[in-house]
């Protein structure tokens, strides 16, 4: 038990270890205690100087963090598996998990994805589905509103259409509704997607080293996302550098699909079932794919560069 727990001791206090949380909690620090005392630093050197500030000291915290881990931290011992072995089964599960709910979140902000050929079953004579009689009756136009005469005019009959890969006329998703009482699309899961689909990012990919003090530098994203995303929403709560209603609040949350499971937007099964129709579906499932693919060969033991 003592020899464990010295070990832990030691592992926790290695200088690769210490260089993978280092980088990432000064840049929480820095950026806690910076926009913590905004008004005050604004009052005394000015809203450029302070985000001169801000930008330079965030640089060289995020400097810290990658030079720690190019340099100290990747592939860095004590390994939980060998080099070159299959990541665990369950590790490549909660990897795949991770990365397809990170990257999931990142694709719905591109316009949305459609396959570019497709069959219209459009008749050409008079516009209407061959196989819906109710949709016949319903659309078929007045004797007098078609076309001259007999041949039923051309307007671009059915069959197989060719169309942009990219639906820019998809309705883009709304942060919160013309009457201010729902939420849409990222921000039914949190109201910092871009913070948690990084954090979720390297979370997912954590799972698939060996090295621990990889896998740490590869979470502290999360932690980011939960405490930079936390200080935030406080910031704006008392009117500093925003503002958020009281309402916005209750309806959303910073954590992934807390404000949905709390029935901050209502009946969650309900929230849940909005929620499917907003996602943009052909890009999630090209972010699944992907984040399968990555599992697939970062997971079968081939050494991360």
């Amino acid at each position: 038990m003592a020899t464990s727990i010295a070990a832990a001791r030691a592992t926790l206090t290695s200088p690769p270890m210490k260089w993978a949380v280092g980088g990432w909690s000064l840049f929480i620090v820095e950026n806690y205690v910076l926009s913590e005392n905004r008004t005050y630093l604004i009052s005394k050197i000015g809203d450029d100087g302070y985000h001169a500030v801000y930008g330079t000291l965030s640089t060289v915290a995020m400097g810290s963090a990658l030079y720690g881990y190019l340099r100290k931290v990747r592939n860095a011992e004590p390994l939980l598996w060998g080099p070159t072995r299959p990541a665990p089964l369950g590790a490549r599960l909660l990897g795949l998990v991770f990365l397809s709910a990170g990257l999931g979140m990142a694709s719905q902000v591109p316009p949305k994805v459609q396959i570019p050929v497709h069959y219209s079953w459009e008749d050409a004579s008079d516009g209407v589905h061959p196989t819906s009689s109710a949709a016949a009756a319903a659309t078929v136009e007045p004797e007098e509103g078609r076309g001259g005469g007999g041949g039923g005019g051309g307007g671009g009959g059915g069959g197989w259409k060719v169309r942009c890969p990219f639906d820019f006329t998809d309705k883009k998703d709304a942060s919160v509704a013309d009457d201010g009482t729902a939420v849409r699309g990222l921000e039914r899961i949190t109201r910092h997607p871009g913070l948690w689909s990084i954090g979720l990012l390297g979370l997912g990919h954590a799972c698939l080293v060996p090295s621990l003090p990889q896998k740490a530098w590869l979470a502290m994203p999360v932690l980011v996302a939960l405490f930079g995303g936390a200080h935030t929403d406080s910031r704006y709560r008392r009117g500093m550098g925003g503002n958020m209603s009281v309402w916005y609040d209750r309806a959303t949350s910073n954590v992934p699909f807390v404000a949905i499971l709390s029935g901050g937007q209502g009946d969650a099964t309900g929230a849940l079932r909005e929620l499917a129709k907003e996602v943009k579906p052909l890009n999630a499932t090209i972010a699944v794919g992907l984040s399968g693919l990555w599992v697939l060969r970062r997971g079968r033991g081939v050494r991360i560069r």
